[in-house]
């Protein structure tokens, strides 16, 4: 099954890719500020989880796992560099693992090896089916944004909670169920590719604390903290977020863009 869509690059056609990833509840809006921070030297596409966006529509279980095989695929480049948020972060541990040869660099932004306690995830599983993700959105706004992100933002932080009220809730559902079986902790030191964790200042979700665990558990980590940012630091703070991508990307390759 298909469980990915995947937008086309934009950038110069013989720079290097860069695939970026979503969060939860989230689409390709929560990059389209960063993106053109990086498009002058690199090749950039961004891809939509299960009944987010423009992503598929999919009813039958998939993990984690799942997720990073279906970003491979769908990525015709032999190398790229990654970069994803929380279940995008998730995912690219998962294509750390699952696809090393091909992933020249990872960087994990506002996620970890586990991410909350799995009844958590069950539970709001079953809210998104029974009651839609429109029950969801102001517990999420509280969870995504540092205290000023929403007045100094509004259209985009607006449009993101948007995202989540149109997102399918099955399609919702599902991710929260891949979340709730997803554990690499025991694995990271299998992962040989370098590996940025980063943390919003803000975020409660998945604090210093997460990002530590993944620098020190894989081969090559490193950890940044994003100023002034809670759980969407590209939406929050783009200028921030492309700077830091920029500096990982060069120190992962070796080389100039």
């Amino acid at each position: 099954m298909s469980l990915v869509s995947l937008t086309e690059p934009v950038g110069p056609a013989d720079a290097p890719l860069v695939v970026l990833g979503p969060s939860l509840g989230t689409s390709t809006i929560l990059w389209e500020d960063v993106v053109p921070l990086l498009a002058d030297d690199y090749r950039v596409c961004a891809w939509d989880l299960p009944g987010h966006g423009a992503g598929p529509r999919v009813h039958e279980a998939f993990t984690v796992g799942d997720l990073a095989d279906a970003v491979a695929a769908a990525v015709p480049e032999e190398t790229f560099l990654y970069a994803g948020v929380s279940l995008g972060g998730a995912t690219g541990l998962e294509l750390a693992l699952r696809h090393g040869e091909r992933l020249r660099g990872a960087a994990i932004v506002a996620s970890g090896a586990v991410l909350g306690e799995p009844a958590s995830w069950t539970d709001r599983a079953a809210q998104a089916r029974a009651q839609s993700t429109s029950s969801l959105i102001v517990g999420s706004a509280q969870r995504w944004f540092a205290p000023d992100s929403i007045a100094r933002r509004p259209e985009l932080t607006g449009r993101l909670l948007h995202v989540l009220q149109d997102a399918d809730d099955d399609g919702y559902a599902r991710c929260c169920e891949a979340l709730a079986a997803y554990d690499v902790r025991p694995v990271l030191g299998e992962i040989r590719v370098p590996v940025l964790a980063a943390w919003g200042s803000f975020d409660a979700v998945a604090p210093e604390a997460k990002a530590v665990e993944i620098a020190e558990g894989v081969a090559d980590g490193r950890v940044a903290r994003i100023d002034d940012a809670g759980h969407l630091p590209p939406a929050e703070q783009p200028e921030a977020v492309a700077a830091l991508l920029r500096s990982f990307f060069v120190s992962a390759t070796g080389k100039d863009a």
